[in-house]
């Protein structure tokens, strides 16, 4: 008996490899450029390709949200390991072209549309609705797998990890200086740090050359991994003040607490005092030694303070 090859195992057709020749051709074929304004550098590295997909841990039963996937090289990949992928293009042309040219996967479903203006429940429930995409029953949730566009992968970072249906896995790559603050450990915290951090687990999986893109950015890029919490790591009733707060003191991360805090907030320096001091925290450190644990502690006592 002959088995039946796996998606993950069948061959892979001509004009698959992921290279620079091969992205020139494709652009070529759809009569594309490069649009420098959204960030399109195209990944053309099998190495790199491999690894994220690998790191994604994708199974027939996973439904894949990509974001931004250009001429579709990840995506092919992801359609032959994952039951199904919906990927998000902003871009009118390449989302034409990607319809085209991954016409041959039946269970990727494209999608034109700003990420930031879908809620991931209703992209999910309309993707489980299409007869080629995994059904409510097959799956448990979903995963984002993609090549984030530099310019906007912070905020399409969080829409995900604040959306009320969260990822059950997300593997990107971004910008090293950005991956490399949404895994900072107190003493090297911002606000990004924080606003990662308190809903999900990030760990970087590798770096990654400008030469593995064409066009190359004039940066360096790394593989991310985020395992997000079902819930925030503690409990918040108002997100949005929260956010304030700590942007409040990182509003000037060489000023002491105090200091930026009462700057930021607006507040007299004897409340600001008041509050660290009920938290236990040294009015004299700076924003970026504190842990989510005393992040967490200011927030309690800013509640306590303003409900009085």
């Amino acid at each position: 008996m002959v088995k039946k090859a796996t998606r993950a195992e069948q061959p892979r057709g001509p004009g698959f490899g992921p290279s620079q020749v091969e992205a020139k051709r494709l652009l070529r074929r759809f009569g594309l450029r490069p649009r420098k304004g959204l960030g399109q550098h195209f990944l053309i590295d099998e190495g790199v390709l491999l690894r994220l997909v690998s790191a994604a841990e994708l199974t027939p039963e996973d439904l894949v949200v990509e974001v931004g996937p250009g001429l579709g090289i990840l995506t092919r990949e992801l359609a032959r390991r994952a039951g199904g992928v919906v990927a998000i293009e902003l871009d009118a042309r390449l989302a034409s072209a990607l319809r085209l040219n991954l016409a041959s996967f039946a269970n990727v479903s494209i999608v034109n549309s700003d990420v930031l203006d879908i809620d991931p429940a209703e992209l999910i429930e309309t993707a489980q609705r299409d007869a080629h995409l995994p059904q409510a029953s097959n799956i448990a949730g979903y995963k984002l797998v993609a090549n984030l566009p530099y310019y906007a992968a912070t905020p399409i970072v969080r829409h995900f990890l604040e959306a009320n249906l969260k990822p059950r896995l997300m593997v990107f790559m971004v910008q090293k200086e950005v991956g490399q603050a949404m895994v900072a450990q107190p003493g090297h915290m911002s606000l990004l740090s924080v606003g990662v951090q308190l809903y999900g687990l990030p760990s970087i999986v590798g770096y990654v050359s400008a030469q593995s893109f064409y066009p190359p950015p004039k940066v360096e890029s790394v593989i991310l991994r985020i395992s997000p919490y079902k819930q925030p790591i503690f409990a918040l009733e108002d997100t949005v003040r929260f956010f304030q707060l700590v942007g409040a003191g990182f509003s000037a991360p060489r000023k002491q607490l105090h200091n930026s805090l009462a700057q930021g907030l607006g507040l007299p320096a004897s409340e600001i005092a008041g509050l660290l001091d009920e938290a236990n925290i040294n009015a004299q450190r700076r924003a970026q030694t504190l842990s989510l644990e005393e992040w967490a502690k200011l927030w309690v006592a800013f509640v306590h303070s303003r409900s009085n």
